[in-house]
């Protein structure tokens, strides 16, 4: 069996993005995950159908992760990195499409920000963006809240609940949805919650499946997510226990992330000058990158046969690929 490295049991059970790096520092790959621990451990798991996979993981020396606030930041978070820097075993920059909502006369997809009414968003997922805005219309109903409509449409507003000429004010609750207002955005899902307890006691099972995927796609819209869509250039870093981890934001995007070995005088300027909003991220992937370092100095975490074949003594668990 293949002895995981030693930070891989420091890593939090968070999402985020990770990367490895080889015997000479170079990162070799960068990827993402709903649960960093879980992900990163599946590679020293089963891999016998995969030799090709076998032989990278006995080449990884050292792994270094960002801990991020919703699988929504860690797409962007991982996109935006690999656009800047491909590492030799990546192979795409990701195949999310990016996306936005816009706001007019009607809840829409947008493919560009467009001037017409309100625009929200960069976000990553056409898929997951429709499901969302279909999700939206289900819950507030907006299509059928306008003046002048026909005689089915009429009927549907009068079985909907809507009034007409409400239309304003349903984009308006939309909006607030969608700036992440706690106390709308409670509403709408509890409106879905209902409409998809409703189909699953009705036995309509495919229905209520598919509000479920709307309500989770509106969680992956509406989650905290600040790595894509910031205005202004900045440089953002985190010390801890001495390590600076540094992010680079550029137009709009968090582009780069180092971190090397400081001394707390040397950092502190450059602490103080970031920005309030980013303190918090930043402190907490100063710390993650600190707890991840010694681990990988602790006895036996850099030794060069730490990745090789090792014959247990006992019967031991076994990491798992998550299926």
């Amino acid at each position: 069996m293949r002895v995981p490295l030693p930070e891989v049991r420091a890593l939090p059970a968070e999402p985020g993005v990770y990367r490895f790096r080889d015997e000479r520092d170079r990162t070799v790959y960068i990827g993402r995950a709903s649960n960093l621990r879980r992900r990163v451990a599946s590679y020293w798991g089963d891999l016998r159908g995969r030799p090709h996979l076998r032989r990278r993981v006995s080449r990884i020396a050292r792994v270094e992760a960002v801990s991020c606030d919703s699988d929504h930041e860690a797409a962007w978070l991982e996109r935006n990195l690999l656009e800047h820097a491909r590492p030799p075993w990546n192979r795409t920059t990701g195949v999310e499409s990016t996306v936005y909502i816009g706001l007019d006369r009607r809840v829409e997809v947008r493919h560009e920000p467009g001037t017409a009414g309100l625009t929200f968003g960069p976000y990553l997922g056409g898929d997951k963006v429709r499901l969302a805005v279909s999700g939206l219309e289900r819950a507030l109903a907006v299509a059928y809240a306008g003046d002048g409509l026909g005689g089915f449409d009429r009927e549907m507003a009068r079985v909907r609940g809507v009034a007409p000429g409400s239309r304003p004010d349903l984009l308006a609750e939309a909006g607030a949805v969608l700036r992440r207002d706690r106390l709308a955005g409670e509403r709408v899902w509890a409106a879905l919650v209902e409409r998809r307890d409703a189909a699953a006691t009705a036995l309509a099972f495919e229905l209520a499946a598919r509000i479920q995927d709307e309500i989770d796609a509106l969680h992956w819209v509406t989650a905290e997510q600040k790595v894509t869509g910031a205005e202004s250039d900045v440089d953002i870093y985190g010390w801890h226990d001495g390590v600076l981890v540094s992010f680079q934001l550029r137009a709009g995007r968090v582009r780069a992330w180092t971190q090397r070995q400081c001394e707390e005088p040397a950092a502190r300027v450059r602490v103080e000058a970031t920005p309030a909003g980013w303190r918090t991220f930043a402190d907490r992937n100063a710390v993650l990158a600190a707890r991840l370092a010694a681990a990988h100095r602790a006895p036996g975490g850099n030794s060069p046969d730490h990745n090789r074949e090792a014959v247990p003594q006992r019967p031991a668990a076994r990491y798992v690929t998550p299926r």
